[in-house]
Parts: C-alpha cells; sequence; structure tokens
C-alpha cells in the first residue's frame, strides 16, 4: 500500500490513482484580517464547518457553502476555504481573512461541482499561517479526501510523534492532517472504512466534515464537545456546525449528528452508523454562553432563550440596589434581558459598539493598543450618568477588556458599576477547542471574586452559579455538558493535557 506522506499544495496538484482526471488545483487569497481587538478576552471558538451534497447546478454547491460560512464566521476570522467536487475531480480554494476577502464573485466560475465543504478557522492550536488553513486535501492509493475539522485533539502530539517516527512528514500543525495521516495509513483500502479506523484513534473533540469522490462524510467525537447538525435542502442534504447556516440559504433543520456517528451522504441519500458505544454527551457549555449565534438551536434549545435564562439566574442570585441594567454589547444583551425582566431594573443600551471600526496598522505603543477600545465601545453619557449601573457580560477570561469598560462608565459619570456575569469563573484552561490552554491566563485562576473586582475597577463582582447555569440551559435536567473550564473536571484524561502546568 502506498501513502502520500506529503501534503503540500505542490504534491496535491498530481493527479491520483492510474493518472485518473480528477485533479486538484488551488488558489491562495492572501488577505489577511485583523483579529477582532474586543475578543481578546473572550473564549474563542476554534472553528465553523460546512458541507453540502446533491446541489443543484455546477456551481450552487460553491455559493451555498459560501453563504454557510458567512453564517459561521462568528467561529473564526482568521481564514476561510471551500473545496469543490464535480463529477470526482476537486478544487479548493482557501486564503487568509474573512470569507468575503477570501472569495470573489468570479471566482465561483472555477469553483464548479456538486458537492462541496468549507470552513471558517481561529487558530487555538497552530499558528494562523496559510499552510493551517482548512479544508485540508489529501491524496493517496485510496482515493482524494478533504478535511475540515472542528475542535482539539488531546492527544495529538502523541499521535503525530509516532506517525513521524515512522515516516510521516507533515507540513502544517494541524490536528485535521494528523487525522489524514490516519487515514492514509489504515489497513483497509476504503477510504471510508479507513477514515472510520482512524477515529478510534483520536481522543478529544472532533466535528469533523468530510468529502470523498462520491461521499459526503459528517463525524461527531464520542462525548459530542463541538456541535454539528444536519439539513435539507430540496434533495441535497447540508451539514453544518450550527443551524444557523441552514436559514442563510433556506434549508430545513433536520437533527443534530449524535456523539459517535458517522453520517455517510451521496446521491442515494443518507445512512448513518455508530462508531463508538459512548453514549453520554459532554456538549462545550461554552457554545450557550458565548460561541454560538443567537438564532442557533443548539441540541434543540434556542440560544438567545438559553442566554435569557442565565440572565434571570443570575437576577435571582444577587441582591444589589441598581438603577439601570446595561449590557457589555453584543455578548450581554440576551442575559442583561433576562436580568432585567427578573429583577424589575430598567434595561438600557448604555454602550454603543462601533461595527464599522477597520484594520488598524498604527501600533507604536502600548498606549495606542490600549486606545482600541475607545473605538469599538462607547458609553452614552445621558444615559450613564450619575446611574448605578449592573453591567452584564457572558463571561471575564483574563480581565483586560472588562477593566476598561468599566474605566469609560465610570468616566461618563456614574456613580457605582456592578459587574455581573452570566456564567461561573473560568478557572480552568480548555484542551478541547477553546483558545486558553494556560492556566496563569485566567483571571479567576488563582484570584478570589474580591480580588477581581478590584482588579477590573468594579464596585462588586457576581458570577451566576454553576447550578444556576446549568438550571438555564436544561430547566429541569443537568448533565450532559463538559464544565471543565469552571471545575476542572475533564471528560478525558491524558497525560499530555497537563504537562504545561507541571
Amino acid at each position: 500500500m502506498r501513502e502520500c506522506n506529503n501534503f503540500s499544495e505542490k504534491k496535491i496538484r498530481i493527479s491520483s490513482k492510474n493518472n485518473k482526471k480528477n485533479k486538484v488545483s488551488i488558489n491562495h487569497n492572501q488577505n489577511y484580517a485583523e483579529k477582532n481587538f474586543y475578543n481578546q478576552d473572550k473564549m474563542t471558538e476554534e472553528c465553523g464547518v460546512f458541507g453540502i451534497c446533491n446541489a443543484h447546478g455546477k456551481s450552487s454547491a460553491a455559493e451555498l457553502s459560501y453563504l454557510g460560512l458567512i453564517a459561521l464566521q462568528h467561529r473564526g476570522q482568521e481564514s476561510a476555504g471551500i473545496c469543490v467536487n464535480h463529477e470526482g475531480e476537486f478544487n479548493l480554494q482557501k486564503g487568509m481573512g474573512l470569507v468575503e476577502n477570501v472569495f470573489e464573485e468570479d471566482d465561483f466560475e472555477k469553483l464548479k461541482g456538486e458537492m462541496a465543504i468549507g470552513h471558517v478557522r481561529y487558530s487555538t492550536s497552530g499558528s494562523s499561517l496559510l499552510a493551517n488553513a482548512q479544508p485540508l486535501l489529501i491524496n493517496s492509493i485510496k482515493g482524494d479526501l478533504a478535511l475540515a475539522h472542528n475542535g482539539n485533539l488531546a492527544n495529538a502530539d502523541e499521535l503525530r510523534y509516532n506517525l513521524e517516527s515512522n515516516g510521516s512528514i507533515f507540513h502544517s500543525t494541524l490536528d485535521t492532517e494528523v487525522i489524514a495521516h490516519l487515514v492514509a495509513r489504515a489497513l483497509d483500502d476504503d477510504i471510508i472504512e479507513a477514515l472510520v479506523q482512524s477515529l478510534h484513534q483520536l481522543k478529544g473533540a472532533f466535528s469533523i466534515v468530510g468529502m470523498t469522490e462520491d461521499k459526503l462524510v459528517a463525524i461527531r467525537d464520542p462525548q459530542g464537545f463541538r456541535p454539528l447538525s444536519i439539513g435539507k435542502l430540496n434533495e441535497s442534504y447540508v451539514v453544518a456546525s450550527e443551524s444557523c447556516a441552514f436559514d442563510i440559504i433556506g434549508a430545513e433543520f433536520i437533527r443534530d449528528v449524535e456523539p459517535g456517528e458517522v453520517v455517510i451522504i451521496d446521491k442515494n441519500g443518507l445512512k448513518s452508523r455508530k462508531y463508538s458505544g459512548h453514549n453520554e454527551s459532554s456538549l462545550c457549555v461554552f457554545e450557550y454562553i458565548y460561541f454560538a449565534r443567537p438564532d442557533s438551536n443548539i441540541a434543540g434549545k434556542n440560544v438567545l432563550l438559553v442566554r435569557k435564562e442565565m440572565g434571570k439566574k443570575l437576577a435571582e442570585e444577587m441582591d444589589v440596589d441598581a438603577d439601570l441594567v446595561i449590557p457589555v454589547p453584543d455578548s450581554g444583551i440576551a442575559a442583561a434581558l433576562g436580568f432585567s425582566e427578573q429583577s424589575g431594573i430598567p434595561y438600557a443600551q448604555g454602550i454603543l459598539r462601533n461595527r464599522y471600526v477597520g484594520r488598524t496598522f498604527i501600533q507604536p505603543s502600548q498606549e495606542i493598543r490600549d486606545l482600541k477600545v475607545r473605538l469599538k465601545l462607547s458609553p452614552i453619557k445621558e444615559i450613564i450618568e450619575n446611574k448605578k449601573v449592573i453591567l452584564i457580560d457572558d463571561s471575564i477570561v483574563r480581565g483586560t477588556t472588562s477593566s476598561q469598560i468599566i474605566q469609560r462608565i465610570k468616566e461618563a459619570g456614574a456613580r457605582e458599576v456592578h459587574m455581573a456575569i452570566s456564567s461561573p469563573p473560568v478557572e480552568y484552561p480548555c484542551y478541547f477547542g477553546l483558545d486558553t490552554s494556560r492556566r496563569q491566563e485566567l483571571i479567576a485562576s488563582n484570584n478570589s471574586v474580591e480580588e477581581i473586582a478590584a482588579e477590573i475597577g468594579a464596585d462588586s463582582l457576581h458570577y451566576l452559579s454553576q447550578a444556576g447555569m446549568l438550571k438555564a440551559i436544561d430547566s429541569d435536567e443537568i448533565g450532559g455538558y463538559c464544565t471543565a473550564c469552571f471545575d476542572g473536571d475533564y471528560p478525558i484524561k491524558n497525560k499530555y493535557l497537563f504537562e504545561e502546568e507541571k
């Protein structure tokens, strides 16, 4: 059996077995998008994935994937890519930056195909480089395979070391490339079976969309850390990280891909199989707190309504005299509405978020960099002045932005600023797809609530309890979620996870 160890663009251009015409072309757009300054103090999701099979019209798969990725843009802003398949011929385009910067209108004349997968990325592991943009396209004796992956593998370093020791050559730092090498080395010659075989070696979070010459594949890890849903558009099946991607293209939500499930879609329809007997879900609770778009449904629950319920629970747990409830836009809006409704304290939009701040190239000093928050968020003095304010946000990770927002509100004349967070303190790092892998980065890991309040300049600080958070998500049912970033109870134990903390 032959394995293609070289996954560089040059190697991928070679036709697959027997010189078939399914050649691969790659076009890169080098437009880089600046990281969102405001989000540097937020938990950040790694990426979003999208796939469609049996699209009508040769160019519609790429166009629908483009729209789906636009809907998923909040899950990653560093790179974007689409790989299309027309009768076994693959065409991949990817680049650095936002979706709308990577693709132009005339690109879709070249991106012909009835099947496609797409990806938007934020780098939680691996550098923000073009080599790490996805989808990843490989060529081996088993056939061509395109992969797009959301999540982090807890044992990626171990797998990579073993593969390199046996001759594999890596050209990126992607966990996705680890999966690709495992597929190439699998004993089964059928590429779908080889992919399923490789899954048994993976530990961690992975929602995968894959594409072969004639099939679209959707896979979710046994714990179901990251979401993945199935929809239908006429006779086409669609898969996406969130249901909001279905809404934008007019597709109907069918169901979620279950933990440990492999869904295979081709011209004959959809087939499902379980590759793991693990049935206990560990869905990342931060999907509800911050990651997912408010109009998405995650595990059957509307995200906006869950966030409002978290705000209500927070109001039940707090006892603070105040004049106004003000959200940090946009992450605190839903919780602030729920808090106001439950407490009876009036809601006011006291902070305006400037959505039209573009890239900033002048960064000669820390002082100039700190002024960026003034570009993004502007308190409205006439609303805030001489008021006792409850400032609502969904989380505090590092604390840097919270302190600047509170300072701005006090400069606008607020008498008191009481910070209220609609989730528990983030005390532990995440190893399953978020961008906090070192505990010392987290302000709550070695500071009390009172110390954090003093550091960010709040008159008081209040967090939603973990019990209250889970109650808001599940009503009467508690369980089925990964809460490791709050309590350190990791669903997967791995010797490589905690080495850097020693």
